[in-house]
């Protein structure tokens, strides 16, 4: 990409405000926008553009790069880094075990985790919701999905949390540390799934070993790489969306009180909370072949990024789009989970997730105030990333 058209400038540009009003500005002057950061990207932020090459999985694909800034070990994990139809045996593995009969026998499991997991932040009567409860529960949920054993669920929390840290700062030697642990857990439970399965719609691990290609098992390395996705893919975004979330009914008591006073409330809230707080702007796909946008070239093998956090807030598409509106109309339309055959597979347990973190921590308090001071996501995220707060236990 050539200096001489670069539109603007991710690096540094941390701050939510700041970053939102770049993308507002993108939206109008510059559709598909250039960066010459992270060897050079390019940028769709209005909604439609965003929506359609997300479900264009012939044109955008996956498989060379997706996400912006790359991994420079270039591993490719199924299913994120796989088109189809190499994608497919492993979205439908785990899809297998993500339907509403397995959600509706976790969610009473993951609301005594959930409780667990706030009593500490309860007692103390302050502390960072994303680092602390926004972590920990998320592992839970990790854990209980996998059916891992209890145990794994603080190592997971601390090793992802450590893996994720060291990713946003470029610290390849921790981030490589943590990820072989991550690798250790998934080969041990790979290998134990193999001498004991469980059934197929309760167990991702179990899932992935029964599919078949052409008769054939998929390869082992590639079904250690998608458990080991697994473990991390449910830890990066939920401290940011809950740090978010709380920073918001922080400053609208109003909004706080009558969700703790109406939970029936909650799951409208929740998605429109996904809506304007969608963590992911460096999610990327690069082109099967040139295509023409906006009168500019984009050529295979320059990445593009999705910006599901401006199209989110694409006025075009959701008036007042910076406004939190309870039962929106089009709510359903939002890209908090992506679009397409990459949409989040885990999207109906982040769901639900989400929803019990919220009704827990409303339950258990009697308000609860975000104190600062913030810290904020780097590319690909964008969010909170610490939020302390003080609260009032219920």
């Amino acid at each position: 990409m050539s200096e001489d058209s670069v539109d603007f400038d991710p690096t540094g540009l941390d701050d939510v405000d700041a970053v939102r009003a770049e993308h507002a500005r993108l939206r109008e002057e510059a559709p598909l926008a250039r960066s010459s950061a992270y060897g050079g990207f390019w940028a769709l932020t209005r909604y439609e553009d965003v929506k359609a090459a997300a479900s264009d999985s012939r044109t955008f694909i996956s498989s060379v790069q997706a996400v912006v800034p790359h991994d420079p070990r270039g591993l490719r994990r199924p299913p994120l880094n796989f088109d189809a139809p190499a994608h497919t045996p492993y979205r439908r593995a785990l899809d297998r075990t993500l339907q509403r009969g397995r959600l509706v026998r976790l969610e009473p499991i993951l609301r005594e985790r959930a409780k667990a997991a706030l009593a500490p932040l309860l007692e103390a009567g302050s502390g960072d919701i994303a680092t602390d409860f926004g972590v920990h529960f998320p592992a839970w949920v990790t854990t209980e999905w996998l059916n891992l054993e209890p145990e794994i669920a603080p190592v997971l929390a601390e090793t992802s949390f450590r893996w994720v840290s060291a990713w946003r700062e470029r610290d390849a030697e921790t981030t490589n540390a943590m990820s072989a642990v991550m690798y250790e857990i998934a080969a041990d439970l790979l290998r134990r799934r193999r001498e004991q399965p469980l059934p197929l719609e309760l167990d991702p691990a179990s899932s992935l070993l029964s599919e078949r290609v052409d008769g054939e098992p998929l390869a082992e390395e590639h079904v250690l790489g998608a458990l080991r996705q697994s473990l991390v893919v449910g830890m990066v975004a939920p401290p940011i969306v809950l740090g978010s979330i709380i920073k918001h009914l922080s400053d609208d008591r109003a909004l706080q009180d009558r969700l703790r006073a109406e939970p029936e409330l909650i799951p409208a809230a929740v998605e429109e909370f996904i809506r304007l707080y969608s963590p992911y702007r460096g999610f990327s796909r690069t082109v099967s072949e040139p295509i023409e946008m906006y009168g500019r070239r984009i050529e295979p093998g320059e990445p593009v990024t999705l910006v599901y956090a401006a199209a989110n807030r694409d006025p075009e598409k959701f008036p007042d789009p910076d406004e939190f509106i309870l039962d929106r109309p089009n709510i359903a339309e939002h890209l908090g989970f992506g679009r397409g055959r990459h949409r989040c597979a885990g999207m109906p347990l982040a769901r639900m997730a989400l929803q019990i973190a919220l009704r827990e921590l409303l339950t258990s308090t009697t308000e609860f105030t975000a104190v600062g001071p913030f810290e904020y996501a780097r590319m690909p995220e964008l969010g909170y990333t610490r939020v302390p707060v003080r609260v009032t236990a219920a």
